[in-house]
């Protein structure tokens, strides 16, 4: 399957909450989005396309020397095709262009499929947040990725 990893425009915010609020129990609002892509200079946003449609989404926020991803999503109908990894390395690489080397995700304790694709791209357990999500009090894995740079095989001056 063929897809392409493309900046957000603010054209994409309605096919992005529609996946939004399929993949969460406790979705952002669309007004949300609205703001993270027109009026956050500290957010990053990219979606994957297939065929004209926007079949996934991630965020990031850059604070300081770090990078938070905020959410990745992929329609539940285009899942397992490689598009959340695609994702992430994208916004990795766009972190690593910045000069920043670290990187922090929360997930569901519950959400194994993510945490191990996360592991697979370099990001270690260093905590948890109890309690974290509102619907249900379940706790958030915290993980990090060190060293960007190393995770993609490229240096810092790459």
């Amino acid at each position: 399957m063929e897809y392409v990893i493309r900046p957000i425009t603010p054209a994409d915010i309605d096919a992005v909450w529609d996946i939004e609020k399929m993949c969460f129990s406790v979705p952002w609002s669309r007004q949300s989005f609205v703001l993270e892509v027109e009026k956050n200079r500290c957010a990053r946003y990219v979606v994957a396309e297939h065929s004209g449609a926007v079949v996934g989404y991630g965020g990031m926020w850059l604070v300081v020397d770090e990078a938070h991803i905020t959410n990745i999503a992929v329609h539940p109908l285009f899942r397992r095709k490689g598009i959340g990894r695609a994702i992430l390395k994208a916004l990795m690489m766009e972190a690593h262009g910045m000069g920043i080397e670290k990187m922090t995700l929360e997930v569901r304790a519950s959400n194994v499929e993510a945490q191990r694709l996360y592991k697979k791209l370099g990001f270690v357990e260093v905590g948890v947040r109890k309690g974290y999500y509102s619907d249900n009090a379940e706790d958030a894995i915290i993980m990090w990725n060190f060293s960007i740079s190393r995770t993609l095989g490229l240096t810092r001056g790459e």
